[in-house]
């Protein structure tokens, strides 16, 4: 049976005549790097910062306080919930560095010590996805040749992950810290302006648009509808801070002035 890789997409015959130059020509294809924790705390946290301090700032704002009280609770929930992003966003990336680095460790350890029972697990991993026989042990042993180029292996076939790309955990949380406090004041800025009816009414305008302006955002990354995700999110924001105002509102006993 003819075994020959199928030919490539620049030797495919087919009549590129009255193809415009350039055109249905092999072209490189680019992923945007998806597993970074700088970029995924980002998309995240401004989401967050958004939703928790618009709610926050209506809920409080709902029992119609002195407005120097809504501004107080408002810059409450952009610092502490900023800070527990950071924090939190941190010992999870740290953990999860730490864990992934210990299980590249014992896999270097098993490289080295037992180095034919590594290539023949990397052989059978290739078997089990559809290579040849033949083909995984040529394969496996190619890639144990070098050490470093076998842990890389064994991390990407056997682990699933890269181990030049773990994520740094400070970056992580720095985006994850300043991401949130942009979310949270974009609702609390009309608070020092003006107050009551108008602060609150601004507020919500302010958050619908910074809704959907995430909710398009993150179609850019996701790839689907803009309307559908800016509706989506608009829907979240709306919800969350529907709720807190009704709740501050009954519990305050208070009405907008």
């Amino acid at each position: 049976m003819d075994r020959s890789p199928p030919p490539s997409q620049d030797t495919v015959p087919f009549d590129t005549s009255g193809v415009a130059p350039g055109a249905g020509v092999a072209h490189e294809h680019h992923h945007r790097k998806i597993q970074g924790g700088a970029a995924r705390a980002a998309v995240f946290g401004i989401s967050d910062g958004l939703v928790s301090n618009v709610s926050l700032i209506l809920g409080v704002a709902g029992a119609n306080p002195a407005p120097g009280v809504v501004r107080l609770a408002g810059l409450a929930g952009l610092v502490g919930g900023a800070f527990s992003m950071a924090a939190g966003e941190y010992v999870s990336m740290k953990a999860q560095t730490e864990l992934l680095e210990r299980e590249l460790e014992m896999e270097r350890i098993e490289i080295t010590r037992r180095p034919e029972n590594e290539r023949l697990e990397l052989a059978a991993i290739y078997r089990e996805r559809g290579v040849a026989p033949h083909t995984a042990d040529e394969l496996a042993t190619e890639m144990m040749r070098d050490p470093e180029l076998a842990l890389e292996t064994h991390a990407r076939e056997e682990l699933g992950i890269d181990p030049n790309e773990l994520g740094s955990p400070v970056s992580a949380s720095l985006s994850s810290f300043l991401a949130f406090a942009l979310g949270a004041v974009l609702p609390l800025l009309p608070w020092f302006f003006t107050k009551g009816t108008s602060a609150t009414v601004t507020s919500v305008v302010v958050g619908a648009v910074a809704a959907v302006g995430i909710g398009v955002a993150l179609s850019s990354f996701t790839g689907r509808s803009a309307m559908w995700s800016a509706a989506r999110q608009l829907a979240i924001a709306t919800l969350a801070a529907g709720v807190t105002f009704a709740v501050g509102s009954a519990v305050g006993g208070g009405g907008l002035t």
